[in-house]
């Protein structure tokens, strides 16, 4: 299996969910765009960090997902 996208915002909203999916024991890659652009001496969107998780992991961190997206 792979990754899957689950969100795509700001930075701490980001780091928000990533804590929110391990306290859930679920494995987190956070893929950090503005971070990236900045180091390369260019800017980029505010939607420009995505976090990911493993497609088997869905079922587990669905219900940690939808509490964070209705509590945004």
């Amino acid at each position: 299996m792979g990754l899957m996208k689950v969100f795509s915002g700001n930075e701490i909203l980001a780091q928000a969910l990533q804590a929110k999916l391990n306290e859930a024991n679920v494995e987190t890659v956070v893929k950090n765009n503005v971070q990236s652009g900045r180091l390369a001496g260019f800017g980029t969107a505010d939607q420009a960090v995505e976090v990911f998780i493993q497609e088997t992991d869905f079922a587990k961190a669905n219900p940690v997902i939808e509490e964070f997206r209705l509590s945004i």
